[in-house]
């Protein structure tokens, strides 16, 4: 895991940095989330998952941002918690939370997942006082009943409790549409991150 994040932040800079930046110039965006951030299924990660493509946008645009993927497959929040000291190393501008998924196929108790969210969220904030918060809202199947309205409602709250940018759902336009996601029904095609990548956009474009 490690070695994935050292790999991914040492291309990225060296791909990446704005015409005349230099590396102390550059801001950095954190995506801190599980297989759906990881691209999970993907040729190449690095640049077909939505993290790479933000970061093509941002380069496109001459902005002085690196973006760090640090998804992992499988992660739960209480595994985010777990492993969130190692990329607070770094400075952070930028942070984007995209975790609880797994909790909520997993039918676990909201309020556990709502507070693995929190600690992840002060934890960065006690590193970085002055990072801009991202959080990124997933739904549950309606099969799974109240449970799928009480995670939704987690997301908004933990967004307003911190003053953090809100995008209700990530995959807005991709979830259930068997065209976008690979054989397993849950994780985006290339086009499927591709337009996760435009729904995330607005809402981050913003804060740059």
């Amino acid at each position: 895991m490690k070695l994935f994040f050292t790999l991914a932040l040492t291309g990225l800079l060296l791909g990446f940095l704005p015409t005349g930046a230099s590396a102390a110039d550059t801001k950095t965006i954190v995506f801190f989330g599980d297989s759906l951030t990881a691209g999970y299924g993907l040729d190449d990660h690095t640049t077909m998952a939505f993290p790479g493509l933000i970061q093509k946008k941002i380069h496109d645009e001459g902005l002085p941002y690196t973006v760090i993927n640090a998804g992992l497959s499988g992660d739960t929040s209480a595994g985010g918690l777990r492993r969130i000291n190692w990329i607070l190393r770094q400075k952070v501008d930028i942070f984007v939370l995209e975790l609880g998924g797994n909790d909520g196929l997993r039918g676990l108790p909201v309020a556990s997942t709502q507070a693995n969210l929190q600690a992840i969220i002060d934890q960065v904030r006690a590193k970085n006082p002055n990072v801009k918060l991202v959080i990124a809202g997933m739904q549950m199947p309606i099969s799974m009943g109240a449970y799928t309205q009480e995670f939704a409602a987690m997301y908004p709250a933990l967004a307003k409790a911190n003053q953090a940018t809100l995008i209700p759902f990530l995959l807005k336009d991709v979830g259930g549409v068997p065209e976008l996601n690979l054989p397993d029904g849950i994780h985006p095609t290339p086009e499927g991150h591709r337009r996760v990548s435009e729904t995330i956009w607005p809402y981050l474009k913003p804060l740059l």
